[in-house]
Order: C-alpha cells, then sequence, then structure tokens
C-alpha cells in the first residue's frame, strides 16, 4: 500500500488552545455529497485524544518543499513539544473551525467529525468538510495542476517521493 498521500493534521487543545499537527499517511475520501474524509490515527497519539475531545481537524496538504518538516512533525510527539516551532510552520486561523490552518501547505480542508469508528489500534475520524481552499491557480476544474505543486508521499522509513510530472492518461 506503499506509496501514500502524506498530509498534516492540525487539531487544537479545548483547554489551552494549543496546537498541534500529525503526520499522516492513512486518509481517504469518503463521500462526495456530503463532502467527507477519513483519517487514521493510532489510539496512543496526542493527535488522537486532541480530535477525540474537539471533534475537529484541519487536513492541510504540503508539497515536497517542506519534506524535512514533514519528517520532523511525525518524529516527534505534540505531548511534549510544539510542533509549530519545532517545524518553523505557520499557524493561521482557520475560516470555520477552532484548529488552525498550515499557512506554507498549499491545500486545506476544514472538518467537524460526524462519527468515530474504532478500527483495530488506530481510530477512523470522519470529518465533514466544512471549508475546502487551496493557493490560487492550484486547481483546475477540480483536478490538481501537477506542474505548479509537487504533493508528498511516503514511500517508508525516511523516503518521501513526489508524483511525475509525466502525467499519462488513460485510453478508454
Amino acid at each position: 500500500m506503499s506509496p501514500r498521500p502524506t498530509v498534516l493534521v492540525t487539531s487544537i487543545h479545548s483547554q489551552t488552545g494549543k496546537p498541534n499537527i500529525i503526520t499522516l499517511g492513512w486518509t481517504a475520501p469518503a463521500s462526495h455529497r456530503p463532502r467527507l474524509i477519513a483519517i487514521f490515527i493510532s489510539t496512543k497519539r496526542y493527535s488522537h485524544h486532541l480530535i477525540a475531545k474537539t471533534k475537529e481537524f484541519v487536513l492541510n496538504v504540503p508539497g515536497i518543499d517542506l519534506v524535512n518538516q514533514v519528517y520532523a512533525c511525525g518524529a516527534r510527539s505534540g505531548r511534549t513539544v510544539d510542533k509549530f516551532t519545532l517545524s518553523n510552520l505557520t499557524a493561521k486561523p482557520a475560516r470555520k473551525v477552532k484548529p488552525p490552518i498550515i499557512e506554507e501547505c498549499f491545500a486545506h480542508l476544514e472538518c467537524k467529525v460526524v462519527k468515530r469508528v474504532r478500527v483495530g489500534d488506530h481510530s477512523m475520524f470522519i470529518g465533514k468538510v466544512v471549508a475546502a481552499y487551496a493557493n490560487e491557480n492550484v486547481f483546475q476544474q477540480g483536478m490538481l495542476k501537477i506542474e505548479k505543486v509537487s504533493p508528498i508521499q511516503h514511500l517508508g522509513e525516511r523516503i518521501f517521493l513526489t508524483s511525475s510530472k509525466n502525467v499519462v492518461q488513460a485510453k478508454r
């Protein structure tokens, strides 16, 4: 199942308001109508606790230029480290949820959790997308313009790659 698209998910502590970032390779679209996205997080992770409590998260899509920050956010726990400071990423207010967006990412899906399902040692959080936006000129007719950005995929360990710019259209 590798490589997998890699994203940065932000959450927030319900009492202190301290934001957190988790690197995830397990995400999936779940529905077009309503727009739902599923993220999978180990029940042991700090972000799991935060999202379970607030029922909100933002899925931020980084480009390959952020690969070192993506790795750093996945290698440390937000329980003990401020990941925005660690990674030198910028938290900006989201439009409709409390967790911030990451300014350096090229796309953002703000989500409110509508369901949580325990799946083995992980939980699947299904989020209703309440706001979706991207940097200007990144999408055209709903498709990512691959020549504009290079989304990250995780192959394993410390190895990441990006989509090929050799786009091929399948024949009918």
